[in-house]
């Protein structure tokens, strides 16, 4: 790491794009030791052959790779690499990419036509949430209220509703998202701060929340849904739905997709994680156990007990 200039503090960070590039081919790997593959040797020179006899096979793939190298993120990754501060003291990608804005949420709150991050995530509840219900609606049976921790505009905690009519639904979200919430459904919304505290309910519902944060942050989180449910005697347990990396290991296509999205997730000082990775945060947090489903492919259900 020395050698090529990269902070100790990124290690981890590190190792998540060499697991990206293992998977896609460009390099092999042994015992943690990384080779070169048939497709990485025309991403470097060949110092034993002459200028015009390497000139031919390195020139395509960097013309073709130009778009990717010249993305802000690209441009962006050179430094980061080497600030010696650990996530979350230092910038992010995204922040290093986009001066002037620190989070993807406040792009989103900028310009949210150019960036519509609002509408993509209700498209997705729109198209999981009735999933979710048909195959794995057993995790809500038995549940009399349910908070659906930054759910938005509650899109989720609407279909659940529809489902489970006696079911008491609450949306906690930050106040200004709150303020947009529709009046046309039977769900209650509350303004707040995941990071202060939650709103006592018999479960918690997280759906593509807890990628966003790094470990340290993620327990802070964990420990105010605990706080916020009963035992699991009395019914009490947190519902996530997420990617579990690896979940699938017979199936490489689901975990090549899991490890790009665990990229994309880097820019932001996010992080998808594998099964050993979630269980230290879960008992980091004072949970006792869990159960993971998987469901449509790359992502998974966890129930989480107290």
């Amino acid at each position: 790491m020395a050698e090529a200039g990269i902070n100790p503090c990124k290690l981890r960070d590190l190792r998540r794009i060499m697991r990206v590039l293992t998977l896609s081919g460009i390099f092999s790997v042994k015992q943690a030791v990384y080779k070169l593959t048939t497709a990485s040797r025309l991403l470097v020179r060949d110092e034993s052959l002459t200028t015009s006899q390497q000139l031919s096979p390195f020139l395509y793939p960097q013309l073709i790779l130009t778009p990717c190298r010249e993305s802000p993120v690209s441009r962006g990754i050179h430094a980061w690499f080497r600030q010696d501060q650990p996530q979350p003291a230092g910038p992010s990608l995204f922040a290093l990419a986009h001066s002037g804005m620190t989070t993807i949420w406040e792009r989103a709150e900028r310009d949210a036509t150019a960036f519509p991050f609002d509408a993509a995530m209700a498209s997705d509840t729109a198209f999981l949430m009735p999933i979710v219900l048909k195959d794995c609606g057993e995790v809500f049976h038995g549940l009399t209220s349910l908070v659906d921790v930054a759910g938005g505009l509650g899109g989720a905690a609407a279909t659940i509703k529809a489902a489970f009519p006696d079911m008491k639904c609450t949306v906690l979200d930050l106040p200004q998202v709150v303020t947009k919430a529709p009046t046309d459904n039977d769900v209650q919304y509350v303004a707040g701060d995941i990071f202060q505290s939650i709103p006592p309910a018999n479960a918690v519902f997280l759906k593509w929340i807890l990628h966003d944060w790094n470990d340290d942050e993620c327990v802070k989180i964990l420990k105010n849904c605990k706080q916020a449910i009963p035992p699991r005697d009395a019914g009490g347990k947190i519902i996530i739905i997420d990617m579990v990396v690896g979940s699938e290991p017979s199936d490489i296509k689901h975990v090549e997709t899991q490890v790009l999205h665990d990229m994309m997730m880097m820019v932001m000082n996010g992080v998808e994680r594998d099964e050993q990775e979630w269980k230290k945060i879960f008992f980091e947090a004072g949970f006792k156990d869990y159960k993971i489903v998987p469901l449509l492919g790359v992502r998974s259900i966890i129930e989480l007990y107290p």
